[in-house]
């Protein structure tokens, strides 16, 4: 591929959902964007974005992925309903997938084959809720762009280069060997994308050390060391860290045992009630979402104010961790939900790193709106607001390992 232009289609395909972006690259404009929800229903409904127009939806029956990634397709080249961007669908010239769990088998983006697949299944047993679906959307899609190169981006591989001493836990050693039961990692693309964009704006030279904090629903931290993660908050699952919406984060596992026997809990019932009843939801009793938890705790809620409390203390806690990881820190980045449009939080979680010399702009922190540095001239870390982009990480590597599996050999040709 080269220099040339390509169309890539980027896919997070979900349990109920798709996700989608059209990409022209390598200029990154995306050409449409969109979701299919509730596949599976008889009402479900496709949102369809082009860029300068209004948005299209469409609610109709969808059983499956392949209807859904189908009816997509249809949209990118209906001149009628005024949805297309393609005159042909041989346009699209790659296809890029998120897929989350890559295990200790895949460190890096690759060209999907039937080895390929044959490994992300195998993988589901890690994430059960994810691959299987992300391996749908990988099938859907190659029967309906038949001949089009298919690219796996997994979720784990920015971990991959994390030290030994970082991702094993103190468990026998043997289960590790037998089960890979270790840290993994998760939001990868995300954390990749925001540590790209810092290290830009600190000039792009070195190898700086930079705290990225994605909070979302689900949340995590990452130190990194120039290009990759040392070590990352969630571990063998996404449950692992962070407080979340509506995860407890990490929890003595012997609080767990002692909980499970008293209420003779089976491990799907407390499997729901770590990653289903617990964070945010757990301790406020109310909301999982922090827009309601600000809100509540404004208005007096003590469960509100305890849960934003417990919340932002976390994240401050991971920080010091891993500005002693690194020994020290030259950025810290806020992305996602959370970190992109709560001040507050962040005004919190920042107003306890002034070792760290931190010095938070009041007003910058306010009036934050796209990427923003929002410290002082003063800090001796400078602090962002970087919005993530996963799905640009997504098409970018889609380029690059088309266009490695295209190049000539050397010696032939």
């Amino acid at each position: 591929m080269g220099v040339d232009t390509v169309k890539v289609f980027v896919l997070n395909s979900g349990s109920s959902s798709v996700k989608y972006k059209l990409y022209d690259m390598p200029a990154e404009t995306v050409l449409a964007s969109g979701q299919v929800e509730r596949i599976g229903m008889e009402d479900a409904l496709v949102t369809h974005r082009v860029p300068g127009r209004e948005p299209y939806q469409l609610q109709q029956e969808i059983l499956d992925h392949t209807t859904a990634i189908q009816q997509v397709l249809r949209l990118l080249t209906d001149q009628e309903r005024g949805t297309a961007v393609l005159e042909r669908i041989d346009e699209i010239g790659a296809v890029g997938h998120r897929v989350v769990h890559g295990g200790e088998a895949f460190q890096e983006s690759v060209l999907v084959t039937p080895e390929v697949k044959a490994t992300i299944r195998e993988l589901t047993e890690l994430a059960p809720l994810h691959n299987p679906h992300n391996l749908s959307g990988i099938e859907a899609a190659e029967g309906l762009l038949p001949g089009v190169p298919q690219v796996a981006v997994f979720d784990t591989a920015f971990h991959a280069r994390m030290p030994q001493h970082a991702y094993l836990y103190a468990l026998p050693r043997l289960l590790y060997e037998r089960y890979a039961v270790r840290r993994y990692g998760f939001h990868g693309s995300s954390h990749r994308y925001v540590a790209e964009r810092v290290r830009t704006l600190l000039g792009g030279e070195g190898t700086p050390k930079i705290i990225t904090c994605h909070l979302g629903n689900g949340a995590s931290i990452a130190a990194v060391l120039g290009d990759h993660s040392i070590d990352t908050s969630m571990g063998f699952t996404p449950l692992e860290g962070l407080m979340m919406g509506t995860r407890s984060g990490d929890v003595d596992a012997g609080a767990l045992l002692y909980i499970m026997a008293r209420e003779e809990l089976s491990l799907a019932e407390a499997d729901a009630m770590l990653n289903k009843h617990s964070g945010l939801l757990g301790i406020s009793g109310t909301a999982s979402d922090m827009r309601e938890i600000e809100a509540g705790a404004e208005q007096g809620d003590e469960g509100a104010a305890l849960a934003l409390e417990m919340f932002t203390y976390r994240i401050r806690k991971y920080i010091g961790a891993y500005a002693a990881a690194l020994n020290g820190v030259d950025a810290i980045a806020f992305t996602a939900g959370i970190g992109e449009h709560s001040p507050r939080v962040r005004e919190m979680v920042c107003a306890g790193l002034t070792y760290l010399g931190v010095e938070l702009d009041p007003e910058a922190n306010r009036q934050a709106k796209g990427e923003a540095l929002i410290s002082t001239p003063a800090s001796r870390v400078p602090v962002y607001v970087i919005p993530t982009d996963e799905e640009v990480v997504i098409a970018r590597d889609t380029v690059a390992v088309v266009a490695r599996e295209r190049a000539p050999v050397a010696g032939q040709g």
